[in-house]
């Protein structure tokens, strides 16, 4: 499966969670913020959603201001 993840082509074996993405790719998940195709996938979901070949991924820091 490939994926377009902050610009960089990345391939894996198997089709994942966001939670196993994360895993994955050793990050840490405080913090961030994730969009799947231009559409942010609510963290309460990311068990659940299953990323498909060819997604494109933004992954970024959540920043509060006013």
């Amino acid at each position: 499966m490939r994926l377009i993840i902050n610009d960089q082509p990345m391939e894996f074996a198997e089709p994942l969670t966001v939670t196993q993405l994360f895993a994955s790719l050793d990050r840490k998940t405080a913090g961030t913020a994730l969009a799947i195709n231009q559409v942010i996938i609510p963290r309460h979901q990311w068990d659940s959603h299953l990323v498909n070949d060819q997604d494109n991924i933004l992954l970024f820091q959540a920043i509060a201001g006013g």
